[in-house]
């Protein structure tokens, strides 16, 4: 693999926006194609550097490049591990899903929608890649420019209301971000991950509080990102307000903080960094303890289907947040499953939760359920058919058996089904495979806190399966009259794959097992890491000698 690689998922979305912005406001359905094919260049570059690390030993499974050809640690790098591999797949992934179901009609509800997408994308993919704390900042700041505008996305009061939420929170932790960098490079002297934690331990002890104050600080701005209790009121309203296809591919944003936690966390505080080993371990176990709990609960009190979804990713990113504090390899694997898990369904479920909702506009005519746009193949029309001749009725006329289920219906059912398995835990859907490898590690630790979560997964399980059922009660055993949603194949094929993606992680266990063990192991083994940056080299030409006169 050529080094440069690692860098095609930042470049080509940024490009892809300029020229979509140099194009204007029209052409859109050129723009729309333009789009997909960058997003799918640009999944295809992520799984190629997936399967790239997978492929080599622990040593040598780094791919590195220097965008400036500056050595380490003056300039910029990008390196592409297990982990961010693993997350720059997921981007595109949710990516690719969500841009295709906004294609239905989203795309036409406001300008340079796909310029925005675009910038997201690449804010995304640069801050997983990214092995600088000054870049992380920049492109942090450009994914959170990039969300606003879509949050924004088709107008309306309620995405108003709740994108000035989401702007301010985000705000004040964009400074706190700034401020504890700006305190761990005046510790340090370095902005690279690898570099602060090959100083940590140089570090004299009058320095040390100023150390852990700034990592501290830094903390708070990811930990708020993530969605951490108290600082996550704002998720709830600005990720239901948001439209469907923005709201699936928000499901990663929050764990976006969680990545930064677990890799600089992993990297600086491991157990050999002496006075600052496992610094604010505690913190991060019981305030993501207060999170699941949280969700949980949020999940069984909530009445709408979107803030349900809502409060199940405050509830995964606070399962994941308690076991990044534990530092036990075993327990990230699991939690690593459980991240690709919780991630895919996430996107899933914003998606789904706008044809579940346009089921019950019984009201709604066909001119106002399908604007001329994208004509739907006749398998996923809502008009039923009258009942064959002989067939016994009902009191009202209506055909008592041999009633078939309009295919709009059915694959709503079967979609929420799979979803609802996996974002509860139950089996045999990916979720309960995630949890279970989390639950048989918990014991071995035996701490309280490690019963706590033992306790909470299985509790917060139970309460998400509850309102699930709720909700599939409410939307497919109401009013039998019903009239059946009008979907379009573009609409259901994002949500399908997704969920077929959870699926695969079950057939594919052990192979997906395999690789969330190998990202642990890579995560927990810092020095790996830090040697295969600090030994990065820039590109030298070669000298050409010329012909002598």
């Amino acid at each position: 693999m050529r080094a440069e690689l690692v860098v095609v998922p930042v470049l080509l979305p940024l490009l892809t926006a300029g020229l979509m912005l140099w194009a204007g406001e029209g052409r859109r359905h050129l723009k729309a194609l333009v789009n997909v094919l960058s997003t799918s260049l640009s999944l295809a570059a992520a799984v190629t550097l997936l399967v790239w690390v997978q492929s080599q030993d622990a040593v040598a499974a780094f791919g590195i490049y220097l965008p400036g050809n500056w050595p380490v640690p003056f300039g910029i790098v990008l390196v592409a591990d297990h982990l961010s591999a693993l997350m720059a797949v997921l981007t595109g992934s949710l990516g690719l899903a969500t841009l295709l179901y906004a294609l239905a009609r989203w795309q036409h509800a406001g300008v340079h929608f796909h310029v925005l997408f675009q910038l997201q994308l690449m804010g995304l993919y640069g801050a997983f890649l990214t092995a600088d704390l000054f870049n992380l900042f920049v492109f942090f700041e450009v994914l959170l420019a990039a969300s606003y505008g879509l949050l924004l996305h088709g107008g309306g009061n309620a995405r108003v209301k709740a994108g000035l939420h989401y702007i301010a929170i985000n705000l004040m932790a964009s400074l706190l971000f700034l401020i504890g960098v700006a305190v761990l490079y005046g510790v340090t002297g370095t902005l690279n991950m690898a570099d602060i934690a090959h100083k940590l331990s140089a570090v004299p002890a009058s320095d040390r509080g100023l150390l852990h104050t700034g990592a501290a600080i830094l903390a708070i701005a990811f930990l708020a990102k993530a969605g951490l209790w108290p600082l996550n009121f704002w998720l709830p309203g600005a990720y239901s307000a948001a439209s469907a296809p923005v709201a699936g591919l928000f499901a990663i944003l929050t764990k976006v903080g969680v990545y930064a936690l677990l890799r600089l966390w992993t990297l600086c505080f491991p157990d050999t960094a002496g006075a600052s080993a496992h610094f604010g371990s505690g913190a991060l176990i019981w305030g993501g303890l207060a999170t699941l709990a949280f969700g949980a609960i949020g999940m069984l009190a909530s009445q709408q289907l979107a803030r349900l979804a809502a409060y199940s990713v405050i509830a995964s990113s606070g399962t994941l947040i308690a076991a990044i504090g534990f530092d036990a390899p075993r327990l990230s694997t699991g939690a690593l499953f459980y991240l690709i898990s919780s991630t895919l369904a996430g996107g899933a479920m914003f998606m789904l939760v706008e044809l579940l909702e346009r089921s019950r506009q019984v009201e709604l005519g066909p001119q106002q359920m399908d604007d001329g746009r994208d004509r739907l193949p006749a398998f996923f029309d809502g008009a039923s058919a009258a009942p064959p001749p002989g067939v016994n009725l009902d009191d009202n006329e209506d055909a008592l058996i041999g009633r078939a289920i309009p295919g709009a219906l059915a694959f709503l059912g079967v979609t929420f089904g799979i979803c609802a398995g996996v974002v509860a835990g139950l089996p045999p859907f990916s979720g309960f495979v995630a949890k279970l490898a989390m639950l048989t590690a918990l014991p071995a630790l035996g701490t309280t806190q490690a019963w706590v979560l033992f306790t909470l997964i299985i509790v917060s399980g139970l309460f998400a399966a509850t309102a699930l059922v709720r909700v599939g009660i409410r939307h497919f055993w109401g009013a039998s009259d019903r009239a059946s949603p009008k979907l379009r194949v573009i609409e259901t094929l994002p949500i399908g794959a997704l969920l077929a993606g959870s699926v695969m992680l079950v057939v594919w266990g052990e192979p997906a097992l395999r690789y969330a063990r190998d990202t642990a192991d890579t995560l927990h083994t810092p020095e790996r890491y830090i040697r295969a940056v600090m030994s990065a080299r820039p590109f030298e030409p070669a000298m050409v000698e010329e012909d002598a006169p």
